[in-house]
């Protein structure tokens, strides 16, 4: 009898429980900042996996202007909000830009090659990982969304050999633009006080889109002061001009935040981002269901 409840107590241990929270280094102390060079520092993913994991994987980008990170709300209260629907939520600590514009690019680029390499330990598709983000941190998701690439297979890190295209994006009161609707502040701490044109259009995700693009969802509240929702729109429009599969929830009310991350306005993009995810087969209906 005593083995029996030993064995019992191993089989719910093992199957009624999630893993604890991973935090895992995307460069070991020495990160790039781009054309080549390098500084010492680091940029870090807290992998949160779900109870009852389905494969899909979602990279978090949390807002700040980028020039901080809330990390609670719009990060680990995420993942474990995708935890309840059998997704891996994989929390982002990006590096702030201080005007050097491709840092964070390279911090998400990394983050979507590491979960993809990592993909069997973490119980994770490789082709259903995704990437949200939230104000600065949607700006972070679009860019990751259209600037990507296959990997390079010759490559000697075998995480660098894995692709960093997001299958899917999940944008919340997102800044899209770097052009006259932009956020002012994300704007000058990613490019600086006097960006170039080019720069500036680079970074403007709503002008990068392609073929390519991966489905896309977004949400925006049509009161949101400090990031327009024509930014949410011009996105949009340009996804629906190249034919990619994607939505876009106008929200009544709620401004920027959606009225402290609760109520209606929040429960409404939750659900229907979901709703989304499974009509494009990425997770299974049962999961959009909450069952």
């Amino acid at each position: 009898m005593k083995y029996v409840l030993i064995a019992c107590f191993l089989v719910l241990t093992t199957t009624c429980f999630a893993a604890e929270p991973t935090r895992v280094s995307l460069w070991k102390g020495h990160a790039p900042i781009g054309d080549g060079k390098f500084q010492d520092g680091d940029a870090f993913i807290t992998v949160h996996q779900a109870e009852k994991p389905n494969g899909a994987a979602v990279v978090i980008c949390p807002g700040g202007g980028y020039g901080g990170l809330v990390t609670g709300a719009e990060g680990h209260g995420i993942a474990k909000w995708l935890n309840q629907h059998g997704i891996t939520g994989v929390v982002l600590e990006y590096r702030l830009p201080a005007g050097r514009s491709f840092v964070p690019l390279l911090d998400a680029q990394r983050a979507i090659r590491t979960v993809r390499t990592n993909a069997k330990e973490w119980g994770v598709d490789p082709a259903r990982i995704g990437i949200m983000g939230f104000s600065a941190g949607g700006h972070l998701a679009s860019t990751a969304g259209t600037h990507f690439d296959a990997g390079d297979a010759k490559a000697s890190d075998v995480v660098d050999q894995a692709s960093c295209r997001p299958d899917f994006m999940i944008l919340v009161y997102p800044v899209v633009t770097m052009g006259e609707k932009t956020h002012g502040g994300s704007r000058g701490n990613l490019l600086g006080k006097n960006p170039t044109p080019e720069l500036v259009k680079l970074f403007s995700n709503e002008k990068q889109v392609t073929a390519k693009t991966p489905p896309t969802f977004l949400a925006h509240a049509l009161d949101d002061a400090p990031v327009p929702p024509e930014n949410s729109k011009a996105l949009y429009e340009a996804l629906q001009a190249q034919k990619i599969p994607s939505k876009y929830l106008e929200l009544p009310s709620g401004g920027h935040g959606l009225n402290g991350y609760k109520g209606p306005m929040w429960d409404a993009w939750q659900k229907q981002s979901l709703e989304f995810l499974a009509e494009q087969k990425l997770i299974p209906a049962e999961a959009a269901a909450g069952k």
